[in-house]
């Protein structure tokens, strides 16, 4: 076989490789209130812990492994704002409410081309995006709650629909018109006032029934017990105050904002961590738009690199791309004709795509951590 048909397989292949755990939990059988834990996890670890979905739920449910232990801490805290944004974890840059602001209800759906604020309560069908569809939505006829929409979508394809311009939220009233499809669909589209302790845009909330109540007006801390048969680990709020054991995490990203050039980056990660870090899913892009958004450059290294012997882009830890966020006019190819070895980064503002850069220019980058 030709050994560059051979070496292309062989990278192919490495798509299947599965995704390592990027945020480890550690679980911390003292007592202290909210900021006490804050500040310990800050101390010791990275910081409170932030839960991106269900499998870290899962996990962090694992680090938990104290019999008969009650109530437990975590680092989501009631906040005064109260923003739109997606449930991928983008910000909300464009909006295209119906004539005047919205009301008071928390999700959003969509009725001819417009966005209207609904009870999350609601049952109606709604739009998934997926990376196995043409055009990449996916309507789905079944009636849920936006919270139930949100978990459907992220167990069977991507995430909820999010709409991030004209020209998408154009596209999808097409798709639902070309289909016949139901008038009223959920998007990706909430708010609510809780913010992780690392400011993180995790929008992954696993709530008890009737929670959060506030109940006396002063709840404005997350609380769990994983071994209530009642809530089954759900979450409910409390008070900050009271003396509770926690859960600390520690991420396996982490931005040095240094400004090094692509060669300097990679081996400084080498040295100090374990690599560049790659971005082979979008769970793994979410986490890295959560650390990027602390860079002091306009983008941030990571571990894509140009190949110009075989003419494709590839992750240096051995991955393929295969999962791709690349910006329009980057990563086609035709950008890599120019003068000087051509590596990946991510913009650290915008919607966070992926751009292509001569490896001399100097940037902050993102280091990743072994597995333990």
């Amino acid at each position: 076989m030709d050994q560059t048909l051979y070496l292309i397989l062989l990278l192919i292949a490495l798509c299947s490789v599965s995704e390592c755990v990027q945020r480890q939990y550690h679980f911390i059988n003292e007592r202290k209130n909210w900021t006490e834990a804050q500040r310990f996890c800050r101390e010791n670890y990275t910081d409170l812990a932030t839960v991106d979905n269900m499998n870290d739920m899962n996990e962090l449910k694992k680090s938990v492994n104290v019999g008969g232990v009650g109530d437990i801490r975590i680092g989501l805290t009631r906040t005064s704002v109260d923003e739109w944004q997606w449930s991928s974890g983008e910000p909300a840059l464009y909006l295209n409410w119906r004539p005047g602001p919205p009301g008071r209800d928390e999700c959003a759906m969509m009725r001819n081309g417009e966005w209207h604020d609904w009870p999350c309560i609601n049952s109606l069908t709604f739009i998934c995006s997926s990376s196995n569809m043409n055009p990449g939505l996916v309507f789905v006829n079944q009636m849920k709650n936006w919270r139930d929409a949100q978990s459907y979508c992220r167990q069977n394809h991507i995430d909820l629909v999010s709409v991030r311009n004209q020209n998408e939220n154009q596209q999808i009233q097409k798709f639902i018109n070309d289909s016949h499809r139901s008038n009223d669909v959920w998007i990706g589209l909430f708010r609510d006032p809780w913010q992780w302790s690392d400011q993180s845009n995790s929008s992954f909330r696993d709530w008890a029934s009737g929670e959060p109540n506030n109940a006396g007006g002063n709840e404005n801390c997350i609380v769990l017990n994983p071994n209530n048969r009642f809530t089954l680990g759900k979450w409910y709020d409390g008070s900050c105050d009271g003396p509770l054991p926690f859960v600390c995490h520690e991420d396996k990203l982490i931005l040095i904002n240094e400004t090094l050039t692509w060669p300097e980056a990679l081996r400084y990660c080498r040295q100090n961590y374990t690599d560049l870090v790659s971005v082979h899913s979008e769970e793994m892009q979410r986490r890295v738009m959560n650390v990027v958004k602390r860079a002091s450059t306009e983008a941030v290294w990571l571990g894509l690199r140009h190949s110009r012997i075989l003419g494709i882009w590839y992750w240096v830890s051995g991955e393929t791309v295969c999962y791709q966020n690349w910006a329009p006019g980057n990563g086609t190819g035709d950008e890599d004709c120019e003068s000087g070895v051509r590596s990946g980064a991510v913009q650290s503002g915008g919607d966070q795509r992926w751009i292509s850069r001569p490896e001399h220019h100097k940037l902050n980058f993102i280091c990743s951590r072994s597995e333990e």
